[in-house]
C-alpha cells in the first residue's frame, strides 16, 4: 500500500463509521470522450478503482443497505454502481471490476436495451456528428448553438438537453429526435447494452437493479404510469438476471425535483429492499433505505479524490421526498 492510501484509510477511517459511501457512474468509454470530460476513460477509471480498492470496503449495495438496517457496516464502507444501462459498462468497465475483484450494481432502463437510445445521447450524438459552425434549432424552439469550438458543443449540449429534460416523456424523445434530423445526424444504435450482455454481468457476480422502462421522471407522471415503468422494468430485470430484484435508482434521482415522497412509498409498496437517488452525501446507519444518497467523483488525483469523498461523508442527506 502506498503512502497515500494508508494516510486516506487512516483518514476516512473515523469519517466513515456507520456510513456508506455509494459511487455513481453512467459511461465509461474505452478512451476519454471530448464531449464528455466527467466521464473517465477505460485507463482513468481502473487507476480509480484500484485506488478504492485500497483504501475501501468495498461491498455489494445490497450488503450495504441491509448494513443500513442492521447497524453492521464495516469501516470505509463503499459501493459501486452504474446507471442506464450504457454498453461500455459491460465491455469496458466489468472486465476492469472483475480483475479488481470488486462488486457491482448496474441499474438497467429496460426499454433501452437491444438497440434503444435515451434521448440525451440522441442530443449528444447529434451535436457530436454535427458539420457546420452554428446549429439552428429555432424551429423547435430550443435556440440557435455555435459549434467552432469543443467548448461550444459542450455548451450547446448543455443547453439543449437543458431545454429538453422536464419536458413530457414522449415529447423529448421526439424533440432530440427533430434535433439529429436537423442535425443530419444518424445518431448510433449501439450505445446501450444487449439483453446478453446484461445476463452476462449478473453471471459475473454483478448485480442488476431497476431503473424503470422508459427513464420518466417519476415525480412528472401519474402513480399508475409510475407503477407500470417500475413494474414492468423490475420484471424484466428479474427475466435478465433470474432472481428477484431487489435494488431500485430513481431515474435522475433528485429529491423532490425528479422523485417524490409517493415515489419512494411505491418502491417500499413494491417491495424492493432500498433505492438510491443522485442526491450527495453518505448513508448513515438508520437512514431511509429508501433514499440511499449517492456521489459522483470527478477529481483526477487519487488526494483530492479522497478529499472529495471525505467531504462528502460529513453530508449526510436528510429525507428530502418526505418533508
Amino acid at each position: 500500500m502506498t503512502f497515500a492510501a494508508a494516510a486516506a484509510r487512516a483518514a476516512l477511517t473515523a469519517a466513515s463509521r456507520d456510513r456508506l459511501s455509494v459511487l455513481i457512474y453512467h459511461r465509461v468509454p474505452q478512451r476519454p470522450d471530448a464531449l464528455l470530460p466527467g466521464e473517465p476513460g477505460a485507463a482513468e477509471f481502473e487507476s480509480t478503482m484500484q485506488w478504492v480498492k485500497s483504501v475501501f470496503n468495498v461491498i455489494p449495495l445490497t450488503e450495504g443497505i441491509a448494513g443500513l438496517r442492521n447497524a453492521k457496516l464495516p469501516v470505509r464502507a463503499l459501493a459501486i454502481t452504474f446507471d442506464d444501462g450504457y454498453a461500455n459498462n459491460a465491455k469496458v468497465a466489468a472486465p476492469i471490476l472483475r480483475r479488481l475483484g470488486l462488486p457491482a450494481t448496474f441499474f438497467i432502463a429496460t426499454g433501452f436495451l437491444d438497440g434503444g437510445r435515451m434521448f440525451n445521447d440522441t442530443v449528444i450524438e447529434a451535436v457530436r456528428g454535427f458539420r457546420g459552425d452554428m446549429l439552428d434549432l429555432s424551429a423547435v424552439d430550443l435556440g440557435t448553438h455555435a459549434m467552432v469550438t469543443l467548448d461550444e458543443r459542450r455548451a450547446a449540449i448543455d443547453e439543449i438537453l437543458a431545454g429538453i429534460k422536464y419536458r413530457p416523456e414522449g415529447e423529448r424523445v421526439e424533440l432530440a429526435e427533430r434535433v439529429a434530423e436537423i442535425a443530419s445526424v444518424q445518431p448510433p444504435a449501439d450505445l446501450m447494452m444487449t439483453s446478453e450482455e446484461a445476463a452476462g454481468l449478473v453471471r459475473d457476480g454483478f448485480e442488476l437493479g431497476g431503473h424503470t422502462v422508459s427513464h420518466p421522471i417519476l415525480a412528472q407522471v401519474d402513480a399508475a404510469t409510475a407503477r407500470d415503468e417500475i413494474v414492468r422494468g423490475r420484471a424484466r430485470v428479474d427475466e435478465l438476471s433470474g432472481r428477484p430484484t431487489r435494488l431500485f435508482a430513481y431515474p435522475n434521482g433528485r429529491p423532490q425535483r425528479d422523485y417524490v415522497a409517493a415515489s419512494s412509498e411505491l418502491v417500499k409498496e413494491l417491495g424492493f429492499d432500498g433505492a438510491v437517488s443522485t442526491s450527495r452525501g453518505a448513508a448513515r446507519v438508520g437512514s431511509d433505505p429508501y433514499e440511499v444518497p449517492r456521489f459522483t467523483p470527478w477529481r483526477r488525483t487519487p488526494l483530492r479524490f479522497c478529499a472529495q469523498l471525505l467531504d462528502n461523508m460529513t453530508r449526510a442527506a436528510p429525507v428530502y421526498a418526505r418533508r
